[in-house]
């Protein structure tokens, strides 16, 4: 659910938020007004489902710049984590700390999950593409690592392409 308590969909504006990149710096969404942005939601650092999406987003950043669009992955961990995570693993990825979980939660990224009859509230892997008006344009929900990133990259190709028709 989003802070209104609905959840947000394609179509629907984008959540607005500010949050602080592994370096300490606030980054705010409307930074990036006027261009695709795609948001990717992970567990924690330096687990290995997390890495390798990080790896495959970092790999694959220079695709993304030249369609114009910005790579931003949001976890709870804090940015100290998110540092030491970018360092080790070479992460080019900016990482956006969201240890109260508030943006995890507007954009449906934070929700409850069974494990041995127990239910928890953790982060559901989930990716989301913002086009350059503030909308939501596409979303991805319990996300598998393998391949995603090529699948986002086409979405978006295919989503400026049809931008550009109309």
């Amino acid at each position: 659910m989003s802070a209104e308590g609905k959840l947000v969909k394609a179509g629907d504006d984008a959540p607005a938020f500010c949050l602080p990149d592994q370096d300490g710096r606030e980054v705010c969404l409307d930074e990036f007004s006027g261009k695709w942005v795609v948001l990717y939601f992970y567990p924690r650092d330096n687990t290995a489902g997390c890495t390798k999406e990080a790896l495959d987003f970092t790999q694959s950043l220079k695709d993304f710049e030249d369609l114009g669009a910005e790579v931003l992955g949001i976890s709870p961990d804090p940015p100290a984590s998110h540092q030491k995570f970018r360092e080790k693993h070479g992460i080019e990825v900016r990482l956006l700390s969201d240890p109260e979980h508030m943006v995890l939660k507007s954009y449906n990224a934070w929700g409850a999950k069974k494990m041995y009859g127990k239910e928890y509230q953790v982060v559901l892997r989930s990716t989301t593409i913002i086009n350059p008006e503030g909308k939501i344009a596409r979303e991805w929900k319990k996300v598998r690592v393998k391949g995603h990133v090529e699948e986002v990259k086409g979405e978006l190709k295919s989503l400026i392409s049809e931008s550009k028709i109309l």
